[in-house]
């Protein structure tokens, strides 16, 4: 590829001198056809638009900058008329100060850069036969309607080879090329054109005179209209079909024509589409399960029998509580949690355990499906063999090539940003960097945490409870509740802001980097989002699943943080309703925040923008021009619809164990999701310059590591956060002899026996409420099922053997969950294969006939070429020598 690069493009580089003649782009008028896609000769397709302000009627730079800028943009015209496009300047209709270059590829640069390119195109219709599906009746009636968006002919493929030109399927040059392949091979070359020679070193590249502001915008066009459709008839209007078929919110429940949106958008947005869609379509599945359980939950809540006895007059009526702060806090009664209890009911069940062991198994159905998915339409979308092509050195990169090293291959001088020893050091303060923000992320999280353990304090003295009371208002603002809400909402306020601000930082560490190619540059930087994104996200949960309430010590001995505040202490049901709490918060604020940004965002700027427009003119605006007026996608656009989409996906596996219906509200998200991004794509924003892409990238490793992790956080959330497995102890163990006194097995005294019994006269000064004891009890309970031994024992205080038992319990429940559902996840990777029979069949077809077409027409033309030498050779032998004469 390089050689091929240097044979095409580099005789064309080279310094223009002011004395060179420069070639100028033709100038034209607009010919008042507001939905042309051709230049003034309604014969040469537009395949890009480049846009620039002329420096004549600049006034904000200095006039030798201007002069600068100017020649630099004359030198990359003339370039790229010297490469064999050819270009047509057009004023702007609503602003005299803007041009429009209109760019147009003819069929030898086309068929030159394909080559170079390796881009597959048609050799012949496919003879493979597609069988029907079983369920082809059903999807039916999901799909779109194929008498308006027409199934795509089916073809055998190969690099495009100009010596074997007669062996490709051609009807008309002019359709032979689709707009996408042509505004792709555009952008090529103008991403490898040169401008200026700077010591020595080449700059080159439309990315960089965009940066530079030489150049305002470069975008290949719309066809149509969203609206309505074209007034050319030669114009298919695809744009207004995608709108009507796909990005209308009508079609919510449609399927997406996804060889349409790949036809006209490229294959990397295909793809993305295609893994959005397939996301979406298998959470219906963990949404009936989780809604399922919920229901189970909520059918059970009432023979709950641990939460019978926490709301039963006679049971938790006569169990006094120790106060959950030092001094403010008073004694309070356990029926004050019993709305807390009922709901915890819902949550902390049988169909829980299922509900997370089936998640295990559905994250890993999901990503071997996903890789059958994907090789299906690897082999549809000819990315099978898809040769990357050689990228280009991003601008920012090239800009800073002022060291010269000895290259060990080419044993060619060749210049780079910095030594071994500069690369070494910008890498560890790199590092250094993201490790830096990481740990205040976490800062952040113990900000919050010291919120709680104040804030809880306040509430505990505003909220003031007596033994006694019967105020309704009790039983749903406990201080505990009201500080778990406040803590959620300002964690999720600060997860948004930090989002912003580490965004920025993300990019400017990886700026620093200076990747060399922007592949380099977009896994660099997907490393570092994910990492602040995840910590962002993720530390309040993991911190209320796995740290809150853990490491309390007991009333008399509390556990200080900073030497000042208490440490938190769980709610009698545990923390699994908080960490519900927090998660409902934080997905679904998430979701509404992400979608009214993304809706509003590019809609306002779009409205203010037409508006100025329509307030300058009235005039007939041409195609180029309201496309320019649209936002422009930026480079990254995709990269933050998957990093969206994958935090999601940590949420619906990482703690699904504490709130099943995550997966229906990630589902309901999804559906709005893609037809909100095909709303911006076709109505908001300008065509993204169509891309190759083989697969989704990073992000597939990224999701099977969180697939691994899951099953960890999962058994973990069962075995410490919720109060399963100290249930099935007390139900299997001790609540008969020689523990306990019933004669069969039950849950009946299960919160007696598991809450420990403190003596108030053990309390020390600091800790010791100011409120007054009554009556003649002498003791209260620990809020938290510590199960230690009660005062009076040898070992009071202490933890007892219950306590051993539970903790045994619950190690050899995450051991057993573990190996299990990594034993089924194994099974299920190794006999699902990620390419199915099917495809692999139509790849090594595909392949013999391409090659045989191929080299039967090649041994065609030696054939041919070799039987005329033949004859000449017998001519000349004929010609030369004679019979010996007798």
């Amino acid at each position: 590829l390089v050689l091929e690069l240097n044979q095409v493009i580099i005789p064309t580089y080279g310094t223009v001198t002011d004395q060179q003649n420069l070639h100028t782009p033709e100038w034209a008028d607009f010919d008042d056809k507001p939905d042309s896609l051709f230049f003034s000769d309604g014969q040469r397709r537009i395949d890009f638009v480049l846009v620039y302000e002329d420096e004549s009627k600049k006034m904000t730079h200095k006039r030798s900058d201007r002069k600068k800028q100017k020649r630099k943009r004359q030198v990359y015209e003339s370039n790229l008329i010297n490469n064999g496009l050819q270009l047509e300047a057009t004023r702007s209709v609503l602003d005299e100060k803007l041009v429009f270059v209109k760019v147009h590829a003819p069929w030898e640069v086309l068929c030159t850069y394909a080559e170079v390119m390796h881009i597959k195109l048609p050799l012949q219709p496919s003879d493979l036969k597609t069988r029907d599906s079983a369920f082809n009746w059903f999807s039916r009636l999901f799909r779109v309607d194929e008498n308006i968006i027409k199934p795509e002919q089916e073809f055998f493929t190969a690099p495009f080879q100009k010596e074997h030109l007669s062996n490709f399927y051609i009807q008309d040059k002019d359709t032979f090329f689709n707009p996408a392949t042509r505004s792709r091979i555009v952008h090529f070359i103008l991403s490898r054109v040169e401008y200026a020679t700077k010591n020595n070193v080449k700059k080159f590249g439309i990315n960089k005179l965009l940066d530079t502001g030489i150049y305002k915008a470069a975008f290949p066009l719309h066809d149509s209209s969203f609206r309505h459709p074209s007034t050319d008839p030669n114009c298919p209007s695809e744009r207004y079909l995608l709108y009507r078929e796909w990005a209308h919110p009508k079609n919510i429940f449609k399927l997406q024509p996804l060889d349409f949106i790949r036809k006209y958008y490229g294959e990397k947005i295909g793809i993305y589409f295609a893994w959005l869609g397939f996301y979406t379509n298998m959470l219906i599945v963990a949404a009936v399960v989780g809604v399922g359980c919920f229901l189970y939950g909520c059918l059970t809540k009432d023979n709950c029998t641990w939460s019978q006895e926490v709301c039963d007059p006679n049971i938790g009526g006569n169990i006094i509580m120790c106060p959950q702060c030092d001094k403010v806090c008073t004694y309070w009664n356990l029926t004050i949690t019993c709305e807390s209890s009922k709901k915890l009911c819902i949550f902390d069940s049988f169909g829980t355990l299922v509900f997370a062991v089936f998640m295990g198994i559905w994250v890993t159905l999901f990503l071997e499906f996903w890789k059958r998915r994907q090789a299906e339409l690897e082999y549809e979308w000819d990315t099978v063999e898809y040769l990357e092509q050689e990228e280009q050195v991003r601008p920012e990169y090239e800009a800073q090539c002022t060291h010269v090293v000895m290259n060990e291959i080419t044993q060619q001088e060749e210049h780079v940003p910095y030594t071994a020893c500069g690369k070494c050091i910008r890498m560890t303060f790199c590092t250094s960097a993201v490790f830096f923000w990481i740990l205040l992320i976490i800062a952040s999280v113990i900000g919050i945490i010291v919120y709680r353990l104040s804030v809880f304090l306040v509430f505990s003295a505003t909220l003031s409870q007596h033994i006694n009371g019967t105020e309704a208002i009790r039983k749903y603002l406990t201080p505990q509740t009201a500080t778990s809400v406040t803590a959620s909402l300002i964690s999720f306020i600060i997860i948004m802001v930090l989002n912003v601000i580490y965004e920025k930082v993300a990019i400017l560490i990886t700026d620093f980097e200076l990747p060399r190619t922007q592949t380099d540059y977009e896994n660099s930087l997907t490393t570092k989002m994910f990492l602040f994104q995840f910590v962002n996200y993720y530390s309040s949960c993991f911190y209320i699943a796995f740290f809150k309430g853990k490491f309390v010590g007991h009333p008399g001995n509390p556990v200080y943080w900073l030497g000042k505040y208490r440490n938190e202490e769980c709610d009698p049901g545990g923390c699994l309703l908080e960490l519900t709490t927090q998660l409902a918060i934080i997905v679904g604020g998430k979701a509404i925040w992400n979608n009214i940004q993304e809706v509003l965002l590019p809609w306002v700027k779009n409205l203010i923008g037409r508006y100025c427009a329509a307030a300058r003119s009235e005039k007939v605006v041409p195609r180029w021009e309201q496309d320019y007026h649209l936002q422009p996608i930026g480079k990254l656009g995709l990269f933050y619809e998957y990093l969206e989409m994958v935090i999601q996906f940590g949420f619906v596996t990482l703690f699904v164990a504490s709130f099943p219906l995550a997966p229906l509200l990630a589902l309901i998200n999804n559906m709005l999701e893609i037809r909100l991004d095909a709303w911006k794509l076709t109505t908001q924003f300008r065509r993204m310059v169509p891309q190759k892409a083989q697969d989704i990238g990073a992000w597939q490793p990224i999701m099977q590591g969180i697939a691994i992790l899951a099953v960890v956080t999962n058994a973990m959330i069962i075995a410490f956060t919720s109060d399963m497995v100290p249930r099935l102890v007390y139900y299997w163990s001790f609540s008969v002899p020689p523990y306990g006194s019933h004669s069969s097995h039950t849950m009946k005294g299960y919160i007696n026996s598991t809450l420990s019994v403190f003596n108030i006269s053990d309390f020390k000064n600091a800790s010791k409420p100011f409120s007054p004891w009554f009556g003649n009890q002498t003791t209260c309970r620990q809020v938290y099922r510590d199960l230690r031994y009660p005062p009076g024992h040898q070992h009071q205080y202490e933890h007892n053997i219950y306590y051993w038992h539970v903790i045994a319990a619950k190690l050899a429940f995450i051991i057993v969950m573990e190996h299990v559902i990594y034993f089924v996840k194994f099974i299920i990777s190794y006999v699902i294969p990620d390419v199915s029979q099917k495809t692999k069949s139509k790849v090594k077809r595909e392949k013999y006939l391409t090659q045989k077409l191929l080299h039967e027409n090649d041994l065609k033309v030696v054939k041919k070429t070799m039987g005329k030498i033949a004859d000449k050779i017998i001519e000349g032998v004929g010609g030369t020598f004679r019979p010996k004469a007798e």
